[in-house]
Formats: structure tokens, C-alpha cells, sequence
């Protein structure tokens, strides 16, 4: 499949090549990252970057790069690809004739007679990097040569050569230890042949330029530090693993077991969806007793809002409760006056504790009503009163039933872009998501409060639903068809935005029938792409096709006609509740559009978002969660709708009386009814 295999003469052309990206993950919170010719592009590539403890939530840079060398009659063909300003140079991309994806990224050089295999190989659970080389041909006395450039810094910074890095190398079996800064760990540099030697050549090399960066308006060039290099001679059929980790290897023959052990265990990646399943274990991370969701690679961290939407299409999809679970347990854990840290620490996100309702409607249909009540009811309590109590200035329930989210310096919601210190989409008011989320959340713990016999509570909240929906009703629909994106002190916001479909793929909606058929058929005409929904109608005088520039100018469009994925799995969502079983076709064209991708950009997985404008280029993160998530659970519908019986599928249909305003070949969705009646069957 081309997805996972690229030829000479695709590798060759750095036009091409440059462009695509690979990732692999220890599940710890490192990763090796790199294009598919092992050229650097951007500051965040490298084949080592991680966490070096478990209080600190960032990520550095160790080893950056590894040049190979093969030596043969006394001439030595650099294989490495490196851009300095203006040129690139070694160019061993000319001799890489073949790049395999699965079962873990493998490369093949051909110089002259002597043919090589690369194979790269991230150790789970733990941090350490594994390289093979295979000597697959060769005619003559063969040398190969090992030399690795290190950073040590944050990943998000870049290095310039000075005079307090430690440019020594340390013996230790097997190979060196190293260490440029006494922050740091050491880095063990170790190859399993015995006869592997280490010439100690401190030098810095300068000037690595990342052309990503330049493009995207940030500082690019970074002075790299060598140590010295590995050399043997290797022969025909042999192999040599060369090993990087922050911990020691005491024997040759522990490197060789690791190595078929770990590889052994990786997942075939032979198609769209494998590619995806396997993507999406990459952003679960396992790091002492918390587990988290990465936002995206390779920039990315923790975000709250992000793990709640990309959380059931990252685990629950590959039926892995337990991750999910896990994940749940360490956000609830750091909870603060009902709301969830969003990045790193910032508690700023008035929507990530509304979607944590809706993880837990996801998981139920795995784990059953009554386990979600016991473990996590006296969270979504405690969400609820933090929000009809207050939180601080910026978060309010009104007497009218709706949530009211300000804040001068920062939006509250997902359009979250800042430029020059004031929002670039600022939504302050009543947001229309917002309300949909809260309606939700309120009559899902309501229903549940009945069931298991929580009289006090349903006392307290039976009456908040209806008031709700009359307020959401009365301020949100507008007389065009569609909603409001939001409400404030001057009135409705009228602009045509993706949050509005959110309203019509919740469980507990407020919309009627005909309501959520306009919505929909609103959202089809103006923001549907084949590859996400935009973010701001193209009739709109504000928007903006392309993502492009400095942080600033990209910024100013990342909210503003940018395509996002992750609304999608919503508009797929409307789409089955309002179609049912009709809508699988039309949503197997949705997602595998993005087969295409798989072997662009960021491969195997789905980027962050792409232009407003056609062709959709790919852009922002290479690999981002709640996309890659969104697409699964559009293909789990696929599957769940399409398994069922074609029988009592077309029986229905047909008892079913067409709607006014429905069209042709349309049924009636299975509206879920927000209910408060007491209970007491169940304690």
C-alpha cells in the first residue's frame, strides 16, 4: 500500500519528501520525530525528545540527529540530509531507494555495491531509542559510521553553541554516556557489537536551518553538538543495533532481545483504518500514576477541552474501557471549583467540564448507567453547582437558564486564538455551544439522579431543562434557518460557524425535527469540506482560506474559514439521528476522503486542520487526537448502523409517517426525551 511505502524516486524529491512526516512514541511521553528522508524540518523534530522527569510537563530535545557514514576504499558517503541556509548538505537522500512504514519506520540506502537497511525502533514504556543497521549487500571491506548530534534543550527553544555545554563522552560498556548541562540526564549511547569503537571528537556544527520554522515566522537555526562518533567494520548479513536511552544497557545480548521483543509487538499498519487505530493509541500516555491525552504531535501537550472530545473516538473505538477510564480518573482528579486544567495547569476552559458528560454517555454504553453514577455522579454533581453558583467573574448561570462565559484577556471556548492580547473570535455571552452542552449535561444527570434514586438532586434541577430550552429557543433561532454562534449584550451573533451543529448531535437536544434538518442543510451549504467543517462561512466578509504566515496572521485564520476535523464526527452524528441507517453511504464519503492523507504530511494519521479554501492543504499539527479520534467514531457509526438488520431497518421506515419540511427518504430521528420524574427503584 503507498500509504506506508514510498519509492526512489518519491524520496528523492525534496519537494516532496520534505513534506512528510513520521512519528513514533514511547507512550511515556517521548517521541522520535522526523521527516521520511531524516531531514530535520522543524525545531520539534528529533529522533530523541521526552520528558526527563515526571513533575515537569515539558518535553526536551536530546539527541537531534544521527549521521551515518558508509566507508568503503577510503571514500566515505555521508547518508544523512541537512538544510543549512541556502544548501543542503550531506545529501544522502540521493541514495535512499526505499522508505517502509510498518512495522516500524525502515529505511534502504544503495551506495554503489553496498546496500543498507535502517530500521528505527522506539521502545515502549520506556525511553530509548533502537537502531538497526542491516548490511544487506556488499562487495568490499565495508565501514560504517555512527556520529550523534545532540541538543538537550526545551523542545520549543533551539540551541546556539556556547562555552557551558559538556562536549565530553564518558565510557561505559558498549559505548559512552553523555550529558551537555547538569539538569539533565545522562544519555546512553550504546551499540551491541563489542568491537564497536567511540572516537571522542567534540565540535559544534552550526547553523541547521528548520525550514517549517521560517515559514511559520519563528527563529530557525540551531548549533548542534557532537561528541564523536561509533565505528566498525560490519560485514555482509550482519546487523548492528545502536541504542539511545536515558538509562544503561548492561549487555550486548539485552540490546538484540529488546529489539526483537519490542518488534515483535508492533501493530500492522496495512490500511486507512489500522493506520488510524494505531495513531490513536500514540496520544494515550502512561507516565507514573496519571494518564493523559496528548493534543497533538509533535507541539502539543495535555489540553483538557481536547482530551474530553477526543477521548472516546481515541479508546472506546478499539473497545479500550480501560484507558479510557484511566484518563478520566486522573483529569477528575485534579478538578478545581467544577472546572478541569485545559493547558498544562490553566483552569480557563468553560466548556471542557460540559464535555465530560458527554465521555461518560460514550462509556456507559460499555460500562452500564450504574457504574457511571457510583464513580463519577459527585463530579457531574459538583460540575453543575460550580456553574449555577458561579465561577469567579467569568462564569455564570442566569436566571433565563443559559451560561454566560467572559473574560477580557482570553476566550473562553474553543476558538481560543489571541493576537496582541485580545481574542481573535472573542464570543463573550450566552455561546450556542455552550448552552447545548450545558442542556445536555443537566438532563443526563438528571435522568440518571431518577434512576438511581437521587430524590434531592432531581428535586433541586427537575425544573432547569425546560427553562433552558425556552431561553436557548427564544435568543438562539434566527429567522434564516439556523443558530446563533452567540448571544451578548448587543444581541445575536448571526455569523455562520461550525458550533451550532453541536445542538443537533447531542443525546438531549433542544431543537425540534425541523430545526435540526435547517441546521444541518445551513451547515452543509457553507462550512462542509471534504475535510472538516470550516470554521466561518466563505460568504463571510471576515474569512479567511489559508493558514499561512507568522503566528499572528495564522492566528487571525485559525478560527476565521480554517478547516477543523473534529466538528465533523458532530455533523456525522446530526446527520445518523436525523437519517439513520440512509446516511452510511454519505458517510463513508466523509471520512474516506481522508485515506489520501495517510501518505501526506503527517503519515498515518490526520493533521489538525487544512485551508478553507480548495485543495485543503494539510496544516498545523501533523497528527492531532480529537482528529484522528473524529474519524474513528464516524467509521464506528458506519459500522454500528450499517450492522443492523436491513429487515426491521426498511419495516421502520415504512411505519414511519415523513415529517413536514422532511425530505423524501428521510426518518424521523430517535429523539432522547430530557426527563425528572422521581425515582427511588435503584440505590
Amino acid at each position: 500500500m503507498s500509504v506506508l511505502n514510498f519509492d526512489k524516486s518519491e524520496l528523492g524529491n525534496l519537494e516532496y519528501s520534505l513534506q512528510r512526516e513520521m512519528l513514533s512514541t514511547d507512550r511515556n511521553g517521548g517521541y522520535m520525530s522526523t521527516t521520511i528522508v531524516c531531514c530535520n524540518t522543524r525545531k520539534y523534530h528529533g529522533l530523541m525528545v521526552c520528558p526527563i522527569n515526571d513533575s515537569d510537563d515539558k518535553s526536551y530535545v536530546l539527541l537531534s540527529t544521527l549521521d551515518e557514514t558508509v566507508i568503503q576504499h577510503d571514500q566515505a558517503f555521508n547518508l544523512a540530509l541537512h538544510r543549512y541556509p541556502g544548501i543542503y548538505e550531506p545529501r544522502g537522500h540521493k541514495y535512499i531507494t526505499d522508505f517502509v512504514y510498518t512495522p516500524t519506520p525502515t529505511i534502504t540506502y544503495r551506495v554503489g555495491g553496498v546496500v543498507l537497511k535502517k530500521e528505527m525502533l522506539w521502545v515502549h514504556s520506556r525511553t530509548q531509542l533502537l537502531i538497526r543497521y542491516t548490511l544487506l549487500d556488499a562487495h568490499s571491506q565495508t565501514t560504517l559510521r555512527l556520529r550523534p548530534f545532540l541538543a538537550f534543550r526545551e523542545k520549543h527553544s533551539l540551541s546556539s553553541a556556547n562555552m557551558f555545554a559538556d562536549g565530553h563522552s564518558y565510557p561505559v560498556p558498549l559505548g559512552v554516556k553523555c550529558r551537555l548541562y547538569q539538569e539533565f540526564p545522562w544519555l546512553y549511547m550504546q551499540t551491541d557489537k563489542k568491537e564497536c569503537e567511540f572516537i571522542a571528537a567534540p565540535d559544534w556544527y552550526y547553523n541547521f536551518e528548520y525550514a517549517e520554522e521560517a515559514a511559520r515566522g519563528y527563529l530557525s537555526h540551531e548549533d548542534l553538538l557532537t561528541t564523536g562518533y561509533f565505528e566498525t567494520e560490519i560485514k555482509k548479513g550482519e546487523s548492528i543495533i545502536f541504542s539511545c536511552s536515558t538509562s544503561e544497557m548492561t549487555s550486548a545480548e539485552d540490546i538484540g532481545k529488546l529489539f526483537e521483543s519490542e518488534i515483535a509487538k508492533r501493530s500492522d499498519k496495512v490500511d486507512f483504518l489500522s493506520c488510524l487505530r494505531h495513531s490513536a493509541r500514540q496520544f494515550i500516555v502512561r507516565r507514573g500514576n496519571k494518564t493523559e491525552v496528548i493534543a497533538g504531535y509533535p507541539w502539543f501537550g495535555r489540553w483538557g477541552r481536547d482530551t474530553f472530545i477526543a477521548l472516546p473516538g481515541l479508546t472506546l473505538t478499539q473497545g479500550d474501557v480501560k484507558s479510557c477510564e484511566d484518563v478520566l480518573d486522573t483529569i477528575t482528579g485534579e478538578m478545581k471549583d467544577g472546572l478541569f486544567p485545559n493547558m498544562g495547569n490553566a483552569y480557563n476552559s468553560v466548556d471542557a467540564p460540559l464535555w465530560f458528560f458527554w465521555v461518560l454517555q460514550q462509556l456507559e454504553k460499555h460500562v452500564g448507567d450504574e457504574k457511571i453514577w457510583q464513580k463519577y455522579g459527585r463530579y457531574m454533581k459538583e460540575v453543575l453547582e460550580a456553574y449555577r453558583r458561579g465561577i469567579g467573574d467569568v462564569v455564570a448561570l442566569h436566571s433565563n437558564g443559559l451560561v454566560w462565559a467572559s473574560h477580557p484577556l482570553y476566550a473562553m471556548t474553543w476558538m481560543d486564538a489571541v493576537v496582541d492580547g485580545k481574542p481573535v473570535t472573542g464570543r463573550d455571552g450566552y455561546q450556542v455551544e455552550i448552552q447545548a452542552l450545558w442542556y445536555n449535561a443537566v438532563c443526563y444527570t438528571l435522568e440518571l439522579a431518577s434512576r438511581f434514586g437521587d430524590s434531592r438532586f432531581v428535586e433541586q434541577w427537575q425544573g432547569q431543562p425546560e427553562i433552558t430550552k425556552g431561553s436557548f429557543i427564544e435568543k438562539f433561532w434566527l429567522s434564516d434557518g439556523y443558530l446563533a454562534d452567540y448571544v451578548d449584550g448587543k444581541g445575536a451573533n448571526g455569523f455562520i460557524r461550525p458550533n451550532q451543529i453541536i445542538a443537533c448531535s447531542l443525546d438531549f437536544k433542544m431543537l425540534n425535527l425541523d430545526q435540526q434538518l435547517d441546521v444541518v442543510e445551513v451547515v452543509r451549504q457553507h462550512l462542509l469540506t471534504n475535510k472538516g467543517l470550516r470554521t466561518l462561512s466563505p460568504r463571510n466578509p471576515l474569512y479567511q482560506g489559508r493558514y499561512e504566515g507568522d503566528q499572528p496572521t495564522r492566528d487571525r485564520a485559525y478560527h476565521q474559514g480554517t478547516v477543523w476535523v473534529w466538528p465533523l464526527e458532530h455533523y456525522a452524528k446530526a446527520n445518523f439521528d436525523l437519517y439513520g441507517a440512509d446516511y452510511v453511504t454519505t458517510a463513508k464519503d466523509l471520512i474516506y476522503k481522508f485515506d489520501e492523507n495517510i501518505n501526506q504530511y503527517g503519515i498515518g494519521s490526520v493533521p489538525e486542520i487544512f485551508d478553507g479554501d480548495p485543495p485543503h492543504k494539510a496544516k498545523g499539527a501533523p497528527s492531532q487526537a480529537w482528529s484522528v479520534a473524529a474519524v474513528l467514531r464516524i467509521n464506528q457509526m458506519i459500522e454500528e448502523y450499517g450492522a443492523r438488520d436491513s429487515k426491521a431497518a426498511a419495516a421502520k421506515k415504512a411505519a414511519a409517517k415523513p415529517a413536514a419540511g422532511r425530505s423524501k427518504g428521510e426518518k424521523a430521528p430517535a429523539k432522547r426525551v430530557c426527563k425528572s420524574k422521581k425515582s427511588a427503584t435503584k440505590k
